[in-house]
């Protein structure tokens, strides 16, 4: 008897979380700041320097995102 062999599906990587998030080589997910797009002549220095760097995602929200993201 020949055993089959059963092909694995591949899955496919969410486009728009590939555009969002960022995953570190530890595993750990980053994501933007919200709040840079518009009136930020309103918003103080110090307030957009923080807002420029990276964020840790929660880890409640990482496994949905690792979902979106398989190979990453």
């Amino acid at each position: 008897m020949s055993k089959k062999k059963v092909k694995k599906y591949k899955r496919k990587t969410h486009r728009g979380a590939a555009k969002r998030f960022k995953v570190t080589a530890g595993g750990k997910i980053l994501r933007m700041h919200s709040g840079k797009r518009h009136l930020m002549g309103t918003k103080k220095a110090n307030r957009m320097r923080r807002l420029k760097k990276l964020a840790l995602v929660h880890k409640a929200d990482a496994a949905n995102i690792k979902y979106l993201l398989p190979y990453a």
